[in-house]
């Protein structure tokens, strides 16, 4: 596969800048399989959803990741935190004229000192020398939210609370999970009322997910790392619900990630009547660590029937993602259709429901 393969044009217009009013009132697409594609509100999402379901929602809280700074000797960097290691250490992306070296020192929002320890491909290791602040606190109380490159302006306070999903509870993303920012809590209360399970895992999305594919083999192509945890009430929720003929819908390409993660290094494939077994075996254990999954066309799904995401970026590993999940075709089919109908695209914008084409997704 060639990176080419998963290109389009997107007028600029249609790349949300702002969320919409009012929590919710994004558009939704739904691309049932066997019907024609549907537009609709994404409160129609009830109608799509059925008892017995398992909708499972990603509930990490975005970071304020983003600090402005300057290394000692006085030039300008901005650092991008990746992931918080403890209350001192973490692991950044920096912006700066020249790259700091491991063993300089660089001043964080005028308040803080870290040292660069080592350098890693793109990506710093550093530690908060002598400071009043942990790192918790100084990103709380000097960061900013690490809005897409896509999005022209400076997170405000409008941002603070719609790049945030309802469920968010657990710090350590520097992303949001944007398919959940659809979701209020009356909705959320409304489709439990018609019988769907609504449950948590974490995926701390990484800094990583801002990142180009650059090569044009997509099969060289290296994910990033991101850190996921799934709990013992979770799987089993998702056994039950294979047992009485329920479905299991990720919210986001977050939450298909960690699942299909979970059930690729557990061995816990839905489709068989071993992994069914295995799954068994897991069911009154949590599982957490890391994942670089790359889930592209070929791919045989394990665990997610269906998703809800938003619109993804022209040559982007979650656009293959889609496009294994749905099938290539159906999706192309579907960005032209919402082109066309001038649907809003990315992290603000609207959403599209998506059911699984089969478990090789081509």
């Amino acid at each position: 596969m060639k990176l080419s393969d998963f290109d389009f044009v997107l007028p600029e217009h249609l790349i949300a800048q702002h969320p919409p009013t009012n929590r919710g009132e994004s558009r939704l697409l739904a691309c049932a399989q066997g019907r024609s594609l549907e537009d609709q509100h994404f409160k129609h999402v009830l109608n799509l959803l059925q008892p017995n379901d398992v909708l499972v929602v990603n509930d990490t809280k975005v970071l304020k990741a983003r600090l402005q700074g300057q290394k000692v000797s006085g030039g300008k960097i901005e650092v991008m935190l990746e992931r918080i290691l403890d209350d001192k250490r973490f692991t950044a992306m920096i912006r700066a004229s020249k790259s700091p070296k491991p063993a300089t020192d660089v001043i964080l929002a005028g308040v803080a000192t870290a040292r660069v320890l080592a350098k890693h491909d793109m990506m710093y290791e550093l530690e908060l020398l002598e400071s009043s602040l942990n790192l918790p606190d100084l990103l709380e109380t000097h960061g900013a939210l690490p809005l897409p490159p896509y999005i022209e302006h400076d997170a405000n306070a409008q941002d603070d609370e719609r790049y945030q999903t309802v469920f968010a509870r657990e710090p350590g993303a520097v992303a949001a999970p944007t398919a959940g920012l659809h979701f209020t809590d009356e909705l959320l209360q409304q489709v439990k009322a018609q019988g769907v399970n609504v449950l948590h895992l974490t995926l701390h999305v990484g800094a990583g997910t801002f990142l180009p594919v650059k090569t044009d083999n997509v099969e060289e192509h290296v994910m990033h790392s991101e850190r996921y945890s799934i709990s013992g009430a979770l799987v089993q929720a998702l056994l039950q619900a294979k047992q009485t003929g329920g479905r299991i819908v990720a919210v986001g390409t977050t939450s298909l990630r960690a699942l299909e993660a979970w059930a690729t290094e557990t061995g816990c494939d839905f489709n068989s009547a071993e992994g069914l077994e295995n799954a068994s075996t897991f069911a009154k254990l949590g599982h957490a660590g890391d994942t670089q999954i790359f889930i592209k066309p070929g791919y045989s799904f394990k665990v997610v029937d269906c998703l809800i995401t938003n619109f993804h970026l022209p040559k982007s590993t979650l656009l293959m993602l889609v496009s294994a999940f749905a099938g290539k075709s159906t999706i192309f089919s579907a960005y032209e259709h919402a082109i066309a109908q001038q649907y809003r695209f990315f992290s603000y914008g609207d959403a599209m429901w998506l059911e699984r084409a089969g478990i090789t997704g081509v």
